[in-house]
């Protein structure tokens, strides 16, 4: 994943290579994808936790575009979303930053339909992090798969800011049980680098 052009110059110290830094990296691994899994925005839970690790931007998590060709909704998730090949399905792609440092990447595929014209308008027009956008529908998370990229075994490099190390798959659920977004969301070693601070 390639760093944003907004990085800070200022990088939080690095993990020292000891058995007990590895721990703690390994509890504060769990702790992030625990809050992840019981909020239904993921947004929201990477603003608490920068703010706990002391990053803190007023504009919150922003969402940056990534300029590139949509990917088409997999099969599996299409099914998931109960919607037929015809049906028109959106695609966005974004970094989620907090004061220039990338937090993840995530990709939603969503029924644009299922949302009132203001949330379309946000989604297509600005910065805002898709599950601020659709807060309105009192949705709920319903997670399909988790995936830990990087663990901090002996043998294991400590991950670079930009590196994956956890993935979540998830579909947004609306206040009526109407699922409207499927998501893949790929989390940074920016976090972890954070807690450091």
């Amino acid at each position: 994943m390639p760093p944003s052009s907004a990085v800070s110059a200022t990088a939080p110290p690095a993990w020292p290579d000891t058995p007990r830094a590895r721990a703690a990296a390994i509890a504060l691994l769990q702790a992030l994808n625990d809050e992840l899994l019981a909020h239904a925005s993921a947004t929201l839970t990477l603003e608490r936790w920068c703010a706990a690790h002391g990053l803190v931007a007023p504009e919150g998590v922003l969402a940056e575009r990534v300029d590139a060709a949509p990917r088409p909704l997999p099969d599996e998730l299409r099914g998931q979303l109960g919607v037929g090949a015809d049906t028109p399905v959106k695609y966005r792609h974004v970094r989620l930053t907090c004061a220039g440092r990338v937090l993840s990447e995530a990709e939603n595929w969503y029924l644009s339909g299922r949302l009132d014209a203001a949330m379309n308008h946000r989604l297509d027009t600005g910065a805002t992090p898709f599950g601020k956008a659709v807060l309105a529908l009192g949705y709920r998370r319903q997670t399909l798969e988790v995936r830990r990229l990087w663990a901090p075994t002996s043998d294991s490099d400590w991950p670079a800011a930009t590196a994956a190390v956890l993935r979540h798959r998830a579909l947004l659920v609306d206040g009526e049980g109407r699922p409207f977004a499927a998501l893949e969301e790929t989390y940074t070693g920016e976090l972890l680098a954070l807690a450091r601070r």
